[in-house]
């Protein structure tokens, strides 16, 4: 199926064509047509399934006609993803006259404030505390916004935004069209979901459960006090050309990468406290080769394009099994690769969790001469690999066997029962329990969580219909 099949514009199936991209995935066949149509949209895929050509071309499509106000907002968590939707934005609206920018925090607002006064964009990407701040200083007019995307909307949750989407909410128009990205619905999300969104079609994609081919993985039991220790063990006795290592937090990226350069190792860094500048130059000098080692947080594990990658190294465990395979997908597109994860006996839980998303043990493995300060049935046990067991599948419970009516005697000249006395507390009957305990349904929740909503809906059909 060709992109021409969807309905875009032949300026947009032009630029998608000069971009390389040939058939759509099956995220965009799904979400596109449903996009075009005007509606709330929850597309529940993980990256690399084609989610950001999947909104801003049928954005884009809106954009192309109309007044040159500022009428799409697309939110992001981390200003790597912000750079990245901005490039495919400019790549799809290449031969039309829609204006498009990010804006984003790690670099001096006075010049993004500059640009937006003077210029003025149609499509604006985001994190959003800067749109917050942008907001505040009077720069953004929010009351022509169309379209609004929440791209990784659970990154967002996780990241504490939850509080700065709630405010931005609330001073965009309830007419709006929302668009709600996510690989996970937690219950914060859920919430949100609730009140941004009116009655959404949801696209599901099958979660990605197992590394890409050509990836292989191995776990190194080792106490946490030795784990830089060994981990330079490994870059030294192994040919590694290009190197990522994952931390959870910024300190433990600072303190391994010094521990690093201390032995002899060419080391970059990137997390979340870097600017803008910074982020570009670590990346940069890994794919051409100045530094050997890149030690990133999580931030590097979504949003980040990475090239030519040869080992990933999850020196922390990551406390989510979808972070595991976004980290070691990092090598999963240029062959042969290895993804090493260092396990302390305090994250066998988090490794478990792992493995059983997986569906398989991962091969533990052991350096030669190397000292672990640990007994012989220590290391023995820890090289042991559990047997994972798979998720139980629920049958569904046999039906009794059914038995013949039991028939009472007819009881002649019986006398007929007396009424039974009232007792002093009514008990609920059954009708009564079932509509106290029945969960709110849809419909019912809109109008009991969201006053007005009716309106909305109405307002939200009639404005859309005028711009189609």
């Amino acid at each position: 199926m060709p992109f021409a099949t969807l309905g875009l514009p032949a300026v947009l199936v032009k630029a998608v064509r000069a971009a390389g991209f040939v058939e759509p995935t099956p995220l965009q066949r799904k979400a596109i047509p449903i996009i075009l149509k005007g509606n709330d949209l929850i597309g529940a895929a993980q990256s690399g399934t084609g989610k950001t050509a999947s909104y801003l071309l049928p954005t884009l499509t809106r954009l192309i006609d109309g007044p040159r106000r500022l009428r799409a907002l697309v939110l992001a968590p981390t200003r790597e993803l912000c750079v990245q939707i901005e490039a495919a934005a400019r790549a799809f609206a290449r031969f039309t006259n829609v204006r498009g920018t990010a804006v984003f925090q790690g670099v001096p607002i006075a010049g993004q404030e500059r640009m937006l006064r003077e210029e003025g964009v149609e499509l604006l990407i985001a994190t959003p505390a800067r749109l917050l701040e942008l907001q505040a200083r009077m720069v953004l007019n929010f009351e022509d916004v169309e379209i609004l995307v929440l791209d990784e909307a659970d990154r967002m949750v996780d990241m504490g935004m939850a509080t700065d989407l709630r405010r931005i909410l609330k001073t965009l128009p309830e007419t709006r069209q929302t668009l709600l990205y996510c690989a996970a619905m937690p219950p914060e999300l859920n919430r949100l979901g609730k009140e941004a969104l009116v009655e959404p079609l949801r696209v599901d994609l099958a979660p990605v459960t197992k590394p890409a081919a050509g990836i292989s993985q191995a776990i190194y039991p080792v106490p946490r006090a030795l784990k830089p220790d060994l981990l330079n063990e490994i870059l030294s006795r192994n040919e590694m050309r290009s190197v990522i290592v994952f931390t959870i937090t910024r300190h433990a990226a600072d303190q391994l990468a010094r521990h690093l350069e201390r032995r002899g190792h060419r080391v970059g860094s990137l997390h979340g406290s870097d600017n803008q500048m910074q982020r570009e130059r670590a990346v940069n000098d890994l794919k051409r080769g100045r530094v050997q080692i890149l030690v990133a947080t999580d931030v590097a594990s979504r949003g980040v394009p990475m090239d030519g990658i040869s080992h990933v190294v999850n020196f922390d465990v990551p406390h989510r099994p979808e972070d595991y395979l976004h980290r070691i997908g990092r090598t999963g597109d240029h062959g042969s690769s290895d993804a090493f994860t260092l396990v302390s006996p305090e994250e066998q839980s988090a490794l478990a969790a792992i493995e059983r998303f997986l569906g398989r043990s991962v091969p533990r493995v052991m350096l030669p001469d190397f000292d672990y300060r640990m007994r012989s049935t220590e290391i023995k046990q820890a090289v042991m690999s559990p047997k994972v067991q798979p998720k139980p599948v629920l049958k569904p419970a046999a039906k009794p066997a059914s038995r013949p009516p039991h028939k009472t005697p007819a009881r002649p000249h019986a006398r007929p029962a007396a009424k039974a006395a009232r007792p002093l507390t009514r008990p609920t009957s059954k009708s009564t329990s079932r509509s106290t305990t029945r969960p709110i349904s849809k419909s019912t929740a809109r109008h009991v969580t969201r006053p007005g909503l009716a309106k909305r809906s109405t307002r939200k059909g009639e404005a859309r219909g005028r711009g189609r």
